[in-house]
């Protein structure tokens, strides 16, 4: 998905959101998860998509969530 800057109106581009581990960052929501997982309390974890302007720098990101 092409996503703009709110600042500066041009394209963001794509990073890597990691943390000093080197792990990809996620969120957790308080969703449940389907099947076994859920029914023993687990949640669901969504990806995050990083987006940087080269313009300003801002950095940005955006959760890889499913729209029902």
């Amino acid at each position: 998905m092409d996503r703009r800057c709110p600042d500066c109106g041009v394209t963001m581009e794509p990073v890597k959101l990691r943390t000093n581990e080197g792990f990809k960052l996620q969120i957790n929501t308080d969703e449940r998860r389907e099947g076994l997982l859920g029914s023993l309390g687990l949640t669901e974890n969504h990806s995050v998509e990083g987006r940087l302007c080269p313009e300003c720098g801002l950095v940005r990101g955006y959760a890889d969530i499913d729209e029902e």
